[in-house]
């Protein structure tokens, strides 16, 4: 099992516009804190660590989320649930954190890693990618960082197809109906231009 991530917010007492503009002035990033039984909790967090923790994160790993309240911290494993972006500056304006169950499976997006050269691009065929993440059902702690895929056999006209994935144990491709999430095509031949 690998180390959770630490995250310490504060409580916020200021709500609205006004109040959370003078937050981003001072490098704070305005928040809610969400728990499965639907309590929120408005907070505060550096803009920083807030940056450092996602990109080790992101929206798939659980970590602890230290809450400093009057009667001292109070530590809840958490994911960070929705994200928003300042439209032209490379900042966080606002975050939601959702409180998860340890012990209750939850579903969130995980990268897809494609390794190898297949046997049909060595023939001349492009990998075509359809999909760069898929969503995945497991208990907080047991999600993956990603799932690789090896191409190394796959032939032109050939793909692999989201139940053909092997996962970890305990964690589940979550979809409807079957898809194909990456393939090797073989590139249409222009047709070649007449000689004058």
């Amino acid at each position: 099992m690998k180390e959770m991530q630490t995250l310490t917010v504060s409580p916020r007492t200021g709500i609205g516009k006004g109040a959370n503009r003078k937050l981003r002035a001072k490098d704070l990033v305005p928040g809610v804190y969400y728990d499965a039984a639907g309590v929120n909790i408005p907070v505060m967090v550096e803009h920083l660590p807030l940056e450092k923790l996602y990109s080790k994160t992101s929206s798939a790993h659980v970590f602890h989320l230290e809450i400093e309240g009057e009667t001292g911290k109070e530590t809840k494993p958490a994911l960070v649930w929705k994200l928003q972006y300042h439209p032209t500056k490379a900042r966080f304006t606002h975050v939601d954190f959702y409180g998860v169950d340890l012990e209750k499976p939850i579903r969130v997006h995980i990268p897809v890693e494609v390794v190898g050269k297949s046997k049909g691009q060595v023939k001349g065929g492009a990998l075509e990618l359809h999909r760069e993440s898929i969503e995945v059902s497991s208990l907080p702690l047991s999600i993956p960082d990603k799932v690789v895929i090896d191409i190394t056999e796959l032939d032109v006209n050939e793909s692999v197809q989201v139940a053909d994935l092997t996962l970890p144990e305990g964690v589940t491709a979550v979809y409807d109906d079957n898809y194909a999430i990456l393939g090797i095509i073989m590139p249409e031949v222009e047709a070649a231009a007449p000689s004058a």
